[in-house]
């Protein structure tokens, strides 16, 4: 499953979106930064303990397999989070001056950073385990930006979340979360997540295509109650489903407002509501008019 308490830290780096960059190092931007998330690591760490792993039993390091666990919608999750912690980490850096190489791999390397920590936790944990499959999609959400920022100097390629609340909550409420703010972390059948490609941006500084709009990939899932298959519920249906839509890219529409702006960049990691095609492993087609 995503983290406990990742995207608290996600929305919180998310506010903190910079518009504006220096070209030199200012070391009083810079101090704050690294007192900033100094600061919210430690505070996420011991808040993570505290709600999550004080009243559970500690045990010897040890490792566990969740690969199988809700149709690995949780591993694309933690993709999305290490993803976007690292691109504000960058932003951070690039705000204090820091040059661009070492805030590319510095600050995109952050969210890997903080999950491992996670890992850790986990590890020591009777509930749960280190876990290599988080571990290697963590990289890979690192990897998409670092790798991104490296050759283009820009993010062309989005990872994007959307939810909608499904039926399965009120089966397992304690589980799949009580409250909509609550299910729209935990339950995993209302999440769809998105590879979210700008298509300007291939094109070149003389096409004329839209720079705003995007072309999008989805992954999803659905008839899960539980985390691994059929242990509680063998009868439910579980399906994943794949969807092909268009996305607008919040983060490439500039206004003369620098407010506007950074709302649009703070909120640039959500799918934005579009005519969306779904194809699904029950061999399944639909069309949804506005699908979020």
């Amino acid at each position: 499953m995503i983290k406990k308490g990742i995207i608290s830290l996600l929305i919180l780096f998310s506010v903190a979106h910079v518009q504006a960059q220096q070209d030199t190092l200012n070391p009083k931007r810079l101090k704050t930064v690294i007192a900033a998330e100094s600061i919210i690591y430690g505070g996420a760490m011991t808040g993570l303990y505290s709600l999550w792993y004080k009243d559970v039993p500690s045990s010897s390091f040890h490792f566990f397999n969740d690969n199988q666990q809700w149709n690995q919608m949780d591993k694309v999750g933690h993709g999305v989070t290490s993803y976007y912690i690292g691109k504000a980490g960058y932003e951070v850096l690039k705000w204090s001056g820091v040059n661009n190489k070492k805030s590319v791999w510095y600050g995109g390397s952050l969210g890997l950073f903080f999950l491992t920590s996670v890992e850790i936790f986990d590890g020591y944990s009777s509930n749960w385990g280190f876990s290599w499959g988080d571990v290697a999609i963590n990289t890979a959400g690192t990897g998409l930006f670092i790798g991104q920022q490296l050759a283009w100097n820009e993010q062309r390629i989005l990872l994007k979340y959307s939810f909608h609340q499904s039926e399965y909550w009120q089966e397992r409420p304690k589980v799949l979360g009580e409250t909509f703010m609550q299910q729209s972390i935990k339950d995993y059948n209302g999440q769809t997540y998105w590879l979210s490609t700008n298509i300007a941006s291939f094109l070149g500084k003389e096409s004329k295509f839209p720079k705003w709009l995007n072309f999008a990939i989805g992954y999803g899932a659905d008839g899960m109650i539980e985390g691994s298959p059929y242990k509680l519920y063998p009868n439910a249906n579980r399906i994943r489903q794949y969807y092909i839509s268009l996305d607008v890219d919040l983060t490439r529409i500039k206004t003369k407002s620098k407010v506007v702006n950074a709302l649009l960049g703070t909120f640039g990691f959500i799918k934005f509501p579009m005519p969306t095609v779904e194809f699904n492993s029950n061999n399944i087609v639909k069309l949804h008019g506005f699908y979020f």
